[in-house]
């Protein structure tokens, strides 16, 4: 019989790896030591929960949360991907101002994209140009 785990309060390891890396204000990014400082800094038992950093880190990764600077899977330095940090100040903003912008240029860039369609349709066709 297995009895129900009560559900640990606080944040998961990734939201605590995001906060960190967030903080930094470094270039390239932060290591992964200095990450796991950074994390047992914050009362986090990273030599027991290693296999979990690492998991959360590629994680991140394939989600675009986080963009690998140095090194390969998940060693290196890494830092926030500057598209989802703008979408995270801004989403309110950004809402706001798309509908209007998106119906004025709609019909432009579909004329544009038709154009482009059929330029590249007849180069394929034609061998001779």
């Amino acid at each position: 019989l297995s009895r129900a785990r009560p559900k640990k309060v606080g944040l998961s390891v990734g939201e605590l790896i995001v906060k960190a890396v967030a903080a930094s204000k470094e270039r390239n990014g932060l290591s992964v030591a200095t990450l796991k400082k950074a994390l047992a800094a914050g009362g986090y038992d990273v030599d027991k929960n290693k296999a979990r950093v690492k998991t959360a880190i590629k994680s991140l990764v394939a989600k675009g949360t986080l963009v690998q600077t140095k090194g390969t899977r998940t060693s290196g330095s890494f830092k926030m991907n500057k598209a989802t940090e703008s979408k995270a100040k801004k989403p309110a903003a950004a809402k706001a101002k798309k509908p209007a912008a998106a119906a004025k240029k709609s019909p432009k860039k579909a004329a544009a994209a038709l154009q482009l369609l059929d330029r590249t349709k007849l180069k394929e066709n034609c061998r001779d140009c």
